[in-house]
């Protein structure tokens, strides 16, 4: 039903922004000597972009410079499951450089929200990223994907790569990746990460709860899964598959700054307006990857609320993987690096510094935090102080365990 709700809604505002659509083309260029035209464009071009979208955006990745010349990126899919692409960002160097396996959330937007982070990564190492896909366009047929699905994609990523890759977890996938590591480490997997970077993910949501944290603690399961969980209409390849719709999770996150949201919009109708192009390009840039939502599978998401949010699972050492538990002493040989921001209301500090406790059994000379100043959770991994201050670190960290 709820599902259902918003497609009907979305299907209304169609011909709505097919209008507008249309006469922003034959306003297009009428409009820039004449106040009010601009103002009526301005609104036209509001109307047509409100709602969401389902789509991946463009990674938009073309070329990046390497030493002194900037080398082409060419996009190629190099390994496919139902769920997911091991997208790699493949560029031609005389001399090879290190592997990196960038883990994304899988939290209702799709991974180019990592763009800026795979950008600053190309220039020094061989990057490839989990492309996760839209739960809404995975046939039932593929079966389910829960939390242990997650972490044998990662596992499947990293053998797929070879022995001696790297890997970067930003937010949610912190605790996946820390699992994998452990599984891999007890296995012997030759292909086990060299070092793991964790960024602002929630290995011990019982240290300094945020308000996120709360939200996932304050309601029963049987709330989640009742309010929260619709099927997929039938109009999708995905048709009758449980999830936790994107279009849920992206109102829920506006609802923590909507003022700053609101104030947002205003700001662009008014660059409009007034012929502030650049201003309102960027506005639009952030929203336009903002307003891409992906579906979560059900499982996945319900999984993660209870085991890592309500029950605290990893840190208390009671997670199991395919129904062995998982022991992170069991980490060795897999360097450590975990990165906090200072003002980060989503991930708080200590959460994810957690981690160097439980991986027990690594040599000091192999673990390493960082704590950045003056940001919050997005700064962590993208911005300037990323590129300039943290970004260094992670690739120091890289190249000492490579």
């Amino acid at each position: 039903m709820l599902y259902r709700a918003y497609q009907a809604q979305s299907d209304l505002m169609a011909p709505v922004k097919a209008y507008a659509r249309l006469a922003l083309g034959m306003l297009n260029g009428h409009a820039d000597a004449n106040p009010l035209l601009r103002n009526i464009t301005a609104a036209y071009e509001m109307v047509e972009r409100a709602g969401l979208t389902h789509d991946r955006p463009p990674y938009g990745v073309k070329s990046v410079p390497v030493g002194n010349a900037d080398l082409e990126i060419v996009e190629e899919a190099a390994l496919v499951t139902p769920f997911a692409t091991l997208l790699h960002f493949r560029k031609d160097v005389a001399t090879p450089q290190p592997r990196v396996l960038v883990i994304a959330p899988l939290s209702g937007h799709f991974a180019t929200l990592l763009r800026s982070t795979v950008r600053t990564l190309l220039s020094d190492h061989d990057v490839y990223i989990t492309d996760w896909h839209n739960a809404r366009d995975v046939s039932l047929e593929d079966g389910r994907f829960g939390f242990d699905e997650y972490v044998a994609h990662v596992i499947r990523f990293l053998e797929h790569i070879g022995p001696g890759a790297h890997i970067l977890a930003v937010c949610q996938p912190c605790v996946q990746a820390l699992v994998a590591a452990a599984v891999m480490a007890e296995d012997d997997n030759p292909a086990q990460p060299a070092s793991m970077t964790l960024m602002a993910g929630p290995i011990d949501t019982r240290i300094a709860p945020t308000k996120v944290n709360d939200l996932a603690r304050e309601k029963p399961m049987s709330w989640f899964e009742s309010n929260l969980i619709a099927r997929v209409p039938w109009r999708y390849k995905g048709a009758r598959r449980r999830v936790y719709p994107g279009f849920i999770q992206l109102s829920a996150f506006m609802a923590m700054n909507i003022d700053r949201h609101v104030k947002a919009h205003v700001d662009l109708f008014h660059n409009l307006a007034g012929g502030e192009v650049e201003k309102a390009n960027q506005t639009k840039a952030f929203y336009d990857e903002y307003f891409a939502v992906l579906d979560l599978p059900a499982e996945f998401y319900l999984e993660t609320v209870q085991w890592v949010f309500q029950d605290h699972q990893l840190p208390l050492g009671t997670l199991q993987y395919k129904g062995r538990t998982v022991n992170t002493k069991a980490i060795r040989k897999t360097a450590l690096l975990t990165v906090e921001g200072e003002r980060d209301d989503i991930c708080a500090v200590g959460q994810t510094m957690a981690a160097h406790d439980l991986a027990s059994s690594l040599k000091p000379f192999r673990k390493r935090h960082h704590l950045q100043a003056g940001v919050g959770h997005y700064g962590v991994f993208s911005g300037k102080k990323w590129e300039n201050q943290v970004y260094p670190i992670v690739r120091n960290m890289i190249l000492q365990n490579d």
